[in-house]
């Protein structure tokens, strides 16, 4: 993989509300990437943070959120290649002892960091990346906002042409 980098690292922030309780939503973020002559964006962290999602002592609920390189019709888990991070909280109500029902927080953060030895978690080689956000027996419309650093880098053609052809055809 040819590409050289062109700019010091950068962070883009974003944010996301749901359209409705409960529906899922998604939000086109550009990076302005300048097509002409091969840009790329080289991902080294995400951060993702989705609000917690409703009490309710009659309901297990949830909000999930992902980042992803192409656009989705549901929130993204990383088995999807395009997705580099995803974020869920649960709260499900456990019933403990003498019958009490009681919530129980699970919140699974994952892609957000690299290991040590990686140079990135993702390369972007189209315009834009996606952020979608869904919730589960919420009573009201959940939100998430993020950030992702990374740096611009131009790529060789070969490269350039092979990471476009994997986002399109994968999406």
């Amino acid at each position: 993989m040819g590409f050289k980098k062109t700019s010091d690292t950068l962070a883009v922030s974003f944010g996301i509300v749901e359209t409705a309780a409960n529906t899922f939503t998604q939000e086109q973020i550009s990076l302005q990437l300048d097509v002409l002559n091969n840009e790329i964006f080289v991902v080294l962290g995400i951060d993702l943070d989705p609000t917690c999602p409703s009490n309710d002592p009659a309901a297990n609920t949830q909000t999930q959120m992902s980042l992803t390189t192409t656009s989705q019709t549901a929130v993204a888990l990383l088995s999807n290649s395009n997705c580099l991070a995803e974020e869920r909280i649960n709260i499900r109500q456990e019933v403990g002892g003498g019958g009490a029902i009681s919530p129980v927080l699970f919140r699974a953060s994952n892609g957000s960091t690299p290991f040590a030895t990686a140079d990135y978690i993702g390369l972007i080689a189209t315009n834009d990346f996606f952020v979608q956000l869904q919730g589960s027996n919420n009573a009201v419309s959940q939100t998430g906002t993020g950030r992702v650093w990374g740096y611009r880098a131009k790529a060789d053609a070969a490269s350039y042409a092979a990471l476009v052809q994997s986002e399109v055809l994968s999406s």
